[in-house]
């Protein structure tokens, strides 16, 4: 009796003892391995190269890369607003050109020949740019001495040597946020446009021509490429802008940006780069007008970098199908010569970007749960640690998280094998 009720004793204590909790494992990092440098859709810029250097034309290239399309000149003279300043707190424009004039005006005054401006900025003078409230505040800097210039919500900036201004022929500098950046073409105006989170930010747009002011400044590929490539660059550069020309954009108080969410305008420095920017600018003009059309409206032709071996289909990257994006072949984006930096690659991402990417606290394990025939992520999926989940476009984590491209596996994780059909165009 003893016996037993020792044993019960026993038995009790040990369904009270709590038992030992364990906790989850939030990984620090996570692993990718993967190919190709961009979205993949259109155009590979890689694959463009080597098609050039094995004797193929512009045309034999361009008819690769995009499907049912008519190349043919259509009128690019329009002017484009491109946005060379976005979301900023302050601005600085200034020449080193001797005797060139830069010019002030109050509002944006478009193409008006016979507007007052406001002040006549000296060489070796800068006009600074600031955001007060919902206006711009500008003022010119002469060594120690400041001279303020009334504020408003927006200004336009003229220089000498333009089709806006007489005289001697400018170069201007735009600094801010640590770079400087030349312009030579059209006028620029700056804004004080409000933001959804950050109240009202300085916009700066370049007015430029198409057709030559902006397409000679635009800096893809390197003007030491093959003419033949250079030549498709060119004209699928002009398709895209043309595609984008007369949208306007509020938020960045443009057409297009210069960055490569668009495509990348650089400005004077591509044109008049040392030995090399006169094959750019004779690609733009030998191609003059030539776009990328189908039923007779240019086709916004995307292009990249390179792949993963197969290029992308816009439905894929960003569920909207255009039938002239279709997945070919590209392997040359795999060629180790052709593509040194990115015919493979290997990232590690911090646990902080990996949840930020999925809006989560935090995410305990990444899964890839669907591939599209292209090679890319058509799906990846997050768990947190509260069991949680999410899942993601590939392509909209590669932009989150800024690794290469969409064509990538997870490292030390069992990865989808199975892909899903392409979606007919």
């Amino acid at each position: 009796m003893r016996f037993l009720r020792s044993l019960i004793l026993a038995l009790s204590f040990a369904i009270i003892i709590p038992s030992q909790s364990f906790a989850i494992e939030i990984p620090a990092s996570f692993q990718f391995q993967g190919a190709g440098y961009g979205h993949g859709v259109g155009m590979s810029q890689i694959g463009a190269r080597a098609k050039a250097l094995a004797g193929e034309t512009a045309t034999a290239i361009l008819n690769y890369y995009y499907k049912d399309v008519a190349i043919e000149p259509l009128d690019d003279t329009k002017i484009l607003r491109v946005n060379l300043g976005h979301l900023l707190t302050s601005a600085k424009i200034f020449t080193s050109t001797q005797d060139a004039v830069i010019q002030i005006y109050s509002g944006d005054i478009g193409d008006a020949q016979d507007a007052i401006p406001l002040a006549v900025v000296p060489v070796k003078s800068s006009l600074n740019f600031s955001i007060l409230g919902s206006t711009v505040v500008p003022s010119i800097v002469t060594g120690k001495k400041t001279t303020s210039i009334p504020r408003s919500r927006v200004f336009t900036i003229r220089w000498s040597g333009t089709r806006y201004l007489q005289g001697v022929d400018g170069v201007i500098s735009l600094s801010h946020t640590n770079s400087t950046k030349r312009y030579r073409y059209g006028q620029m105006q700056v804004r004080a446009v409000k933001a959804s989170t950050l109240g009202y930010r300085l916009e700066i747009t370049n007015s430029v021509r198409l057709a030559d002011e902006y397409l000679w400044g635009v800096s893809e590929v390197p003007s030491s490429w093959p003419e033949a490539a250079l030549q498709a660059q060119a004209i699928a550069s002009r398709s895209f802008a043309m595609s984008k020309a007369g949208i306007y954009r509020a938020s960045c108080d443009c057409d297009l940006s210069s960055e490569i969410s668009d495509q990348s305008f650089l400005g004077y420095a591509k044109e008049i780069e040392k030995g090399w920017g006169h094959f750019w600018k004779a690609a733009v003009t030998n191609t003059a007008g030539l776009t990328l059309t189908q039923a007779g409206k240019p086709i916004a032709a995307y292009f990249s970098s390179s792949s993963g071996g197969q290029t992308e289909t816009s439905g894929n990257a960003w569920g909207t199908q255009r039938s002239y994006t279709q997945t070919v072949p590209d392997l040359s984006s795999l060629d180790p010569i052709l593509n040194p930096r990115f015919f493979k690659w290997e990232r590690t991402v911090t646990q902080a970007v990996v949840a930020a990417a999925f809006a989560l606290p935090n995410v305990v394990t990444l899964e890839i749960v669907l591939k599209n025939t292209s090679g890319t992520v058509a799906t990846i999926r997050a768990t947190s640690s509260s069991g949680v989940q999410k899942s993601l476009r590939g392509e909209t984590f590669r932009s989150r998280t800024k690794i290469p491209s969409a064509y990538f596996d997870l490292v030390g994780v069992q990865n989808a094998v199975e892909p899903t059909p392409s979606p007919s165009p």
